[in-house]
């Protein structure tokens, strides 16, 4: 029990990182030593798994997915994402330039984990991180992220995304559904769930975000582990390059083009250049200046317990 409830509070730790943009629960995982553990448990979701389930050998199922693990720990994520989802709703509602300026300092701090993580930095790596860079530039600002698609099957696709943060320290599964245009439509149905208001229209927003997610644990963590094995260190330098240039997206400074507009998933906003004499703008530098302390303070942490543990080849093909 003792070990369970263990577990218990190191998902609740990953899920409060995952619910923060620029906090990834894999710098988490690695800081409470569990990160082996966790990419093992995941990559033994396989069709030896299926196969123990199909002839009822349930015992050995558990054993060889090291599901009592998994489940404690998603027992603590999922907490962590009830309780703190709210918070990070209301802070981009009510204090967005603050808020962004935090998730900005993160991300890049993040970006920079991630570029150090590209061990031979060459002439085609520099140009996969650019042209990354540059899709991902033009691509946050197209008016289809501005305003995402409504469908039910866009949710899903963002939750099969996102898990696949789950993989790698210094990615964020939370930056990647800003970028989509989920963020707060996610988190805005946790938040009306958790004030006790059981709508069915929140409801199967996350539950639709959960099957997606169940589908990305399953089939594209598996396509990212095979870009990892087969070309580590050009796969590495173009999520540098996709997570630099898609900024755009939580640029701090923003006007709200749709002020009438209640719900979050509907507004949409244009980025502007800050004023130097407006006080905010020397505000929101210094807070992205500590959320970029705060993700290398924790990094550093993670290396100091993992001994500079990275996802190696060996290790993502688990």
């Amino acid at each position: 029990m003792q070990r369970d409830l263990a577990q218990i509070v190191r998902g609740f730790l990953m899920g409060g990182a995952d619910v923060v943009p620029g906090v990834s629960g894999g710098t988490i995982a690695l800081i409470l030593g569990i990160y082996e553990r966790l990419v093992s448990a995941l990559g033994s979701i396989d069709g030896t798994f299926v196969g123990h389930l199909r002839k009822g050998r349930l015992k050995d199922a558990v054993e060889h997915a090291d599901l009592r693990f998994l489940a404690f720990l998603l027992m603590g994520i999922g907490l962590a994402v009830v309780l703190l989802a709210s918070l990070m709703n209301t802070l981009l509602r009510e204090h967005r330039t603050p808020t962004l300026a935090a998730f900005t300092g993160m991300i890049l701090a993040s970006t920079l984990l991630v570029a150090r993580q590209v061990r031979t930095r060459s002439a085609l790596q520099w140009t996969a991180g650019c042209l990354a860079a540059l899709f991902a530039f033009w691509l946050t600002g197209l008016q289809a992220l501005q305003s995402p698609p409504e469908g039910k099957w866009f949710v899903a696709l963002c939750g099969s995304i996102a898990i696949c943060a789950m993989i790698l320290p210094g990615i964020s599964g939370a930056f990647l559904l800003l970028i989509l245009g989920q963020y707060e439509h996610v988190t805005g149905s946790v938040k009306t769930l958790a004030s006790g208001s059981f709508e069915s229209e929140p409801l199967m927003v996350l539950v639709t975000f959960g099957i997606g997610a169940v589908v990305g644990l399953l089939s594209f963590v598996r396509v990212l582990q095979w870009l990892l094995r087969s070309a580590h260190d050009t796969t590495l330098a173009v999520l540098t390059g996709f997570m630099l240039g898609s900024l755009r997206k939580i640029w701090p400074f923003q006007n709200d083009l749709t002020p009438d507009v209640e719900k979050m998933k509907l507004k949409t906003y244009d980025n502007v250049l800050p004023s130097a004499s407006d006080s905010w703008t020397w505000i929101a530098l210094g807070i992205v200046i500590v959320g970029f302390a705060f993700v290398v303070t924790l990094d550093r942490f993670g290396s100091d317990k993992g001994n500079g543990l990275r996802p190696t080849e060996s290790e993502v093909g688990s």
